[in-house]
């Protein structure tokens, strides 16, 4: 039985980057790898992706505009009807650029901003200037009238931030914001698990997050973290500047963590090895030897974890078990088993306390 393809790949064209970012899932350094796939291997990965027929193209890296051919793939991936969009630190971007960026078929951008300052952006980026050479970007998107949207991770160091960070979107004209839940993987075991939020902070970061969208003008999404729709629903939140039907566009909203899943998400790194998600990077197979939907099909660890029923620990018993399922990234980074309890989660907590209270009310020890 043919499995339906994921909505959203990515495909980190390149390990090269101009900056130095702490948190950093790729590892990403200033020489692009000897083995990234060629111009004419990322033109054949299009092509299947055409066939397979997925929603949309995230080409990241590394920084993509560090590869000289970024556009050709671009305008080759576009000749074959393949919605394309760019993960870029923003700081290689001018007007020119942007326009030959719109003019290659790139339907918008995502600039990464991680801090409502320069000292807060700078020092996680690894760069100083790199805050003002976004913004510079961010401008020269608006210019070129290319679209883009505010890419930002949430960690301790902006937790206070988060109301300047989610203004400064609306302020530039971002048509989304998306707040990404620090995972500690990649570089980022390395350089800031301090930095990684407590179940409680998480909490209390989404609750805010949730409520603020009822009067933000544009769409809040939160990667990694698959129970702030939950948090949506249980809120009732309806936005005053759009459908609420639009929040059902959020990753995860009533299917859980999307890695690996049916109309989910599924990565590509540069030298063609295939993983379920940029935070849980196991080794599916890779596209030099297999073609991407053969491994997306075929494999026996895909086949586990679309199976929610063997989720483990609280994350098995929850409620919400088939409508969150935890982020499997953290869980895997955590403990090693990618079905494992979410270790990030504050409902598991609660599954947890309430078992507690079960247990002593029978007489049992957990």
């Amino acid at each position: 039985m043919q499995i339906r393809p994921p909505f959203i790949v990515s495909y980190s064209i390149t390990t090269k980057c101009n900056l130095k970012c702490k948190h950093c899932y790729s590892d990403s350094v200033d020489q692009a790898a000897p083995d990234e796939l060629s111009t004419e291997e990322a033109f054949r990965l299009m092509d299947d992706l055409a066939k397979w027929g997925i929603g949309l193209l995230v080409i990241d890296g590394g920084e993509p505009l560090c590869r000289e051919d970024l556009l050709d793939i671009v305008k080759y991936a576009s000749s074959k009807g393949i919605r394309t969009t760019i993960g870029s630190n923003g700081t290689l971007i001018d007007e020119a650029m942007a326009r030959k960026m719109l003019n290659a078929g790139v339907k918008a951008v995502a600039i990464s901003v991680d801090g409502a300052d320069d000292q807060t952006h700078d020092s996680f980026r690894g760069v100083s200037g790199a805050w003002e050479r976004a913004l510079e970007g961010v401008v020269a998107c608006q210019d070129a009238g290319l679209p883009f949207q505010f890419n930002m991770v949430i960690r301790k160091e902006t937790l206070s931030e988060l109301e300047d960070m989610l203004y400064l979107a609306e302020a530039c004209g971002a048509n989304a914001a998306e707040f990404f839940d620090l995972v500690a993987a990649g570089r980022a075991k390395q350089e800031c698990r301090a930095q990684v939020l407590s179940p409680d902070e998480r909490k209390r970061a989404m609750e805010w997050l949730a409520q603020a969208q009822v009067d933000c003008p544009i769409v809040i999404r939160v990667p990694a973290c698959p129970m702030y729709p939950l948090l949506l629903k249980e809120k009732h939140i309806q936005p005053k500047h759009f459908p609420a039907e639009m929040l059902q566009r959020v990753p995860y909203y009533g299917r859980g963590c999307a890695a690996g899943m049916p109309m989910g998400y599924v990565m590509i790194k540069s030298n063609g090895e295939v993983n379920p998600c940029m935070l849980l990077q196991v080794n599916l197979g890779n596209i030099r030897e297999q073609s991407i939907m053969s491994i997306w099909e075929n494999s026996p660890v895909l086949a586990q974890l679309r199976q929610r029923e063997l989720l483990k620990g609280e994350c098995g018993d929850c409620s919400h078990r088939a409508t969150c399922s935890g982020c499997r990234g953290r869980a895997y980074e955590e403990t090693g088993d990618m079905m494992a309890t979410d270790p990030g989660c504050w409902l598991t907590s609660e599954v947890a306390g309430e078992k507690e209270k079960l247990y002593g009310r029978i007489g049992l020890r957990s």
